[in-house]
């Protein structure tokens, strides 16, 4: 169990990530119904998946160099503060700065935004917690071997996984049956949930 938590971890932050109508589905929707094709729906959620892999494994990447040239504990920490000043910001500021794109979008431009608004939510430093102990599973210095990256990439591929599935999911749960009026009279407020993920992780970091 001890070996396979990292990888729930990162399945169980892909699907809330998916869940998140900010990380894509809700565009998703907004694109089929102008458009007024499920196909554009589906379609939708291969640049979306793409533009949030890349925005993870560009964190996942960074970390797993910084933790072969420096001791993995201290990057954990960096990580931890940075999560925290993240969740600060977004708490106090993020409302007003949210990624916006058109509905004559192309899948180019759909990518773009799906990595842009990953990165700006920080979901990359999410997954540090989980894939710190699969890059550096001994906690020492990784050396010159690649396994920090292939560990990285293999996680980053979970978690992508997971994130399309429930973004696929709720795309077409809210298209076919739901409409997007569930949003208005059953959402909860996923930036509230987001913050106080961003908190717990950070602390996560700093504490464990």
């Amino acid at each position: 169990m001890a070996e396979a938590w990292p990888w729930l971890t990162l399945a169980g932050l892909g699907a809330f990530h998916g869940l998140n109508p900010a990380m894509g589905w809700l565009f998703a929707v907004a694109l089929g119904l102008h458009r007024k094709s499920f196909a554009t729906v589906l379609l939708s959620l291969i640049p979306i998946a793409v533009g949030h892999a890349l925005a993870i494994a560009v964190v996942a990447f960074l970390m797993a160099g910084a933790g072969m040239l420096i001791d993995p504990r201290l990057v954990r920490i960096v990580c931890g503060v940075l999560l925290i000043g993240w969740a600060l910001y977004h708490w106090r500021y993020g409302h007003r700065h949210r990624v916006r794109v058109g509905m004559q979008a192309g899948f180019a431009g759909l990518a773009l935004w799906s990595f842009l608004m990953a990165s700006a939510h920080g979901a990359g430093l999410m997954l540090w917690p989980a894939l710190g102990p699969l890059c550096f599973p001994e906690g020492g210095v990784g050396g010159t071997s690649l396994r920090p990256f292939m560990a990285a990439l293999a996680g980053v591929s979970v978690h992508t996984l997971a994130m399309l599935t429930m973004t696929g999911l709720m795309a077409t749960l809210v298209y076919a049956w739901l409409g997007l009026g569930v949003l208005r009279q059953a959402w909860f407020n996923i930036d509230a949930l987001w913050i106080a993920a961003l908190l717990v992780t950070g602390t996560i970091l700093l504490v464990l």
